[in-house]
């Protein structure tokens, strides 16, 4: 064997070590995102239906398994700018902010969450999005003064989302998200201003019908 060729074999031994270690610590990162992501969505589904101490639990679950994977990758600073590592981080923001939102506390910063600001801003537009169904829910209640409270809490996300005019490479696509946040807030505003007015048709319509009962 010639001293290039031993080389070799050292430095070939070494890399696949290093690919070994790194593949097995991106798998475990794989896992555990999905399973941190799906407590994300069971949380969300949580907060609609008003459990908040689930929601509370179910997304402090999900924050242990995204520590688990901080660990997993530690020695790989490569694998925390992954789609699925970024994904994750996304799904716990909107499912901590939407139950902020939906239960009327102050919504968490991203520092305080532990989670890239890009994640965060994309979770906050995804959480927006979370407030149509929530608006839609109170809507059917017959609470107008409520819904126009959501409608502005989603119109003061995308007035904070429209500013953040960086390239997708930075924000993690934002754009996109922000412009579905456009589009949920113009067609709930739509939704509200139909159901005000028939709301208001219906009052006219039971007064009249009061007046003429009245003079029979």
């Amino acid at each position: 064997m010639t001293e290039l060729n031993t080389d070799l074999v050292r430095i070939g031994e070494i890399i696949r070590a290093n690919f070994t270690a790194k593949n097995e610590a991106r798998d475990k990162a794989i896992k555990s995102s999905r399973e941190a992501i799906y407590k994300c969505s069971t949380s969300i589904r949580a907060a609609h239906r008003g459990e908040y101490e689930l929601a509370s639990s179910l997304a402090a679950a999900a924050k242990a398994i995204l520590d688990e994977v901080d660990e997993a990758i530690a020695q790989n600073d490569d694998l925390r700018y992954t789609g699925f590592v970024l994904d994750s981080q996304k799904e716990y923001a909107e499912a901590r902010i939407t139950l902020a939102l939906v239960s009327g506390e102050s919504i968490p910063g991203p520092d305080e969450l532990g989670v890239r600001y890009s994640a965060y801003l994309n979770g906050l537009g995804e959480a927006a999005g979370e407030l149509r169904r929530h608006i839609l829910d109170v809507m059917r209640r017959g609470e107008v003064q409520q819904c126009e409270d959501i409608l502005e809490m989603m119109d003061d996300i995308y007035s904070l989302l429209v500013t953040i005019d960086y390239p997708d490479a930075v924000t993690g696509g934002l754009r996109r998200t922000t412009d579905m946040v456009r589009g949920v807030l113009e067609r709930s505003r739509g939704d509200l201003t139909v159901a005000l007015r028939q709301r208001e048709l219906e009052t006219k319509l039971e007064a009249f019908n009061k007046n003429m009962e009245g003079t029979r």
